[in-house]
Order: C-alpha cells, then sequence, then structure tokens
C-alpha cells in the first residue's frame, strides 16, 4: 500500500508538473517571424505656406494711431509756435473745432462717469500748456467723411 501511495503521489506530481510546464510554455512569447521591411514611400517635398497676412487695420486704428501722434507733438513741442501748428494739423482730422472730447475718470459695472466734457480745440491746448499727455484713446467715433465727430479718452 505503502508503494501504491507513492507512486501514486510521483504520478500525481509529475503530472502537475508537466501541466505547469505547458502552462508556463504557452504564457512565454514566441519569436516573430521575421517579415521583410516595407520600402517606405516617397514622400513628396510640400513648401510651407507663407504665415497668413495680417488683417487690414480699421479706418477707426489708424484715425486713433494718427491723434495719439498729433496729442504727443503738441505736448513735446519745443515752443508755442510748433504747438500751434501741430494743433492746426490735428484740428484738421476732426469734423470741427466743438468735437466733443469725453475723458472716463472710473468704470463700474459698465457704468462710466465722465469729466467735464470739453472740445478738441481746448483739450489741445490744455496739452499745449501742461507739454503732458496722460490720456490714450479709448473709443473713436468717425463720421461720413473719414473725420473724427466723437473721442473718448482714458488716463494711462
Amino acid at each position: 500500500m505503502k508503494q501504491k501511495l507513492i507512486s501514486f503521489s510521483v504520478n500525481r506530481s509529475l503530472l502537475i508538473a508537466m501541466v505547469a510546464m505547458l502552462a508556463m510554455g504557452a504564457c512565454k512569447s514566441k519569436k516573430k517571424v521575421v517579415e521583410p521591411t516595407p520600402v517606405p514611400a516617397k514622400v513628396e517635398q510640400v513648401a510651407p505656406t507663407p504665415p497668413p497676412a495680417p488683417p487690414a487695420r480699421s479706418a477707426e486704428e489708424i484715425a486713433a494711431e494718427n491723434l495719439e501722434n498729433a496729442f504727443n507733438s503738441v505736448a513735446n513741442a519745443g515752443n508755442v509756435t510748433v504747438a500751434n501748428q501741430s494743433i492746426q494739423q490735428a484740428l484738421g482730422m476732426f469734423s470741427n473745432q466743438e468735437t466733443p472730447v469725453l475723458i472716463v475718470i472710473h468704470e463700474e459695472n459698465g457704468i462710466k462717469d465722465y469729466d467735464e466734457p470739453t472740445t478738441i480745440k481746448k483739450y489741445l491746448d490744455y496739452l499745449k500748456d501742461t507739454k503732458k499727455n496722460l490720456n490714450y484713446i479709448s473709443d473713436i467715433r468717425l463720421d461720413a467723411n473719414g473725420k473724427v465727430s466723437e473721442l473718448e479718452l482714458r488716463r494711462k
């Protein structure tokens, strides 16, 4: 009986070992079949596209830039004669000398508070007297002729 018990356990152990070896053999990866390397397809050389042109500037943007330059030339004029010439050139950009100039002193929740309204003539004289341009153009409106009909400024 002992003989049978030992042979039974040896047979059983061998069977378990074979099953384990088969299981382990199945988990191992097999060598991949060597495939011929594919010939790379010819790639056409595409010329890089040029960067897109910057968008055209609007008439308001051009007028605002010209006015900023005019305001700086009045404020930085060396003498009164040069300042007066700069004022006359700047006035040519406006529909008339009484064009309103509004200066925003405070804005909250979309509600703007303005300083006392003035005209462009008075504002240019102010720039000539103080020799300081402390404001920038925040809104500009042009009439049908392309001249400034209203101007809104803010502190820099």
